[in-house]
């Protein structure tokens, strides 16, 4: 079987496991490690016998496709030059930080009949695929997403750094964008939003509320779903899916979920490689990813609708009591 050679660009801690997995795949051969410390990109390369590479553009005509795990604001230059010059792409998300971005990367693809796939992580979590298989009519979604502070991805809101990946997830799961959005969110110790609540009302009546947070004590990832007459609770970190049933007589009945464990960054690449070869779109394709960026910046606008509230009721004498 040839193997596909594939560049990673951006040799921070995401590239460092993209590396990793890449090497490790039998479908695929790590050919260039870019970024623009030569020596960061020399120390990951190395070990792997791959070329290191300060300039992304170097790594055209050398490969067949690229992980991009740049900061966000680089994803558009970065992409659309790659997919112009026939290299498939696989870029960490959010997709982009503006809809007009992501959408010249969706139409870069598509000039080229190039594959465009999206790093929406959770949608590879074995849980969460056993979760859109059981899930028939949601009717409302309970969601916790919860970090330790860390300087990472700094450039983005709690939003598109957290949240995104629960907000892709109920998205899927309930085929529709959202009719009301409701959002409050604060800052904490950054100059992005640290901290969001949001209420999602979808067309059927369905509701989600979902939470993140990265300036939490501890670690958090759960996803609560309620359809007719059944409870789901998916710990994603644990990989772990519970549902509870209500059966004839009212009787409660309790399933484990039977969820065959595996690393999601690995099936992730699997599916590129998939795609790559198959020609197909991926489940995370671009499109995909802009309709979840749309509801996410959708998120933020009112996000800021509530802080300028907060900040006229402050400004207006609120004094403590």
């Amino acid at each position: 079987m040839q193997k596909r050679r594939l560049a990673v660009i951006g040799a921070g801690q995401f590239g460092k496991n993209h590396c990793r997995v890449i090497h490790d795949s039998e479908r695929a051969e790590l050919a260039a490690v870019v970024d623009t410390i030569p020596a960061r990109a020399a120390e990951i390369a190395n070990p792997y016998g791959a070329r290191a590479l300060t300039d992304f553009r170097d790594a055209i005509g050398l490969v067949d496709a690229a992980v991009i795990a740049v900061p966000t604001t680089a994803h558009e230059t970065v992409a659309c030059a790659l997919l112009e010059n026939g290299v498939d792409v696989l870029v960490e998300k959010p997709i982009a930080p503006r809809l007009d971005a992501a959408e010249r990367m969706i139409a870069a693809a598509d000039s080229r009949g190039r594959i465009l796939q999206v790093g929406h992580l959770e949608r590879f979590n074995p849980a969460v695929v056993e979760l859109e298989r059981r899930a028939a009519l949601p009717l409302f979604f309970e969601v916790h997403r919860l970090n330790l502070f860390s300087p990472r991805s700094l450039d983005v809101d709690v939003v598109l750094d957290l949240m995104i990946h629960d907000v892709d997830i109920v998205l899927a799961l309930t085929a529709a964008d959202p009719v009301e959005v409701r959002a409050a969110g604060i800052s904490i110790l950054s100059e992005k939003v640290d901290i969001a609540n949001v209420r999602l009302q979808f067309p059927n009546g369905c509701v989600a509320n979902l939470t993140a947070s990265r300036v939490s004590t501890e670690r958090v990832r759960k996803l609560r779903l309620f359809q007719p007459n059944q409870y789901l609770s998916l710990d994603y970190t644990r990989q772990a899916l519970s549902v509870f049933s209500v059966g004839d007589g009212r009787q409660i009945g309790f399933e484990q979920a039977q969820v065959a464990q595996a690393e999601p960054l690995k099936l992730q690449l699997d599916a590129f490689l998939d795609a790559v070869a198959t020609r197909t779109p991926p489940k995370t394709s671009g499109r995909a990813a802009r309709q979840t960026l749309g509801v996410a910046l959708s998120i933020l606008d009112k996000i800021k609708e509530h802080s300028e509230v907060v900040s006229h009721t402050l400004m207006a004498g609120w004094k403590p009591r």
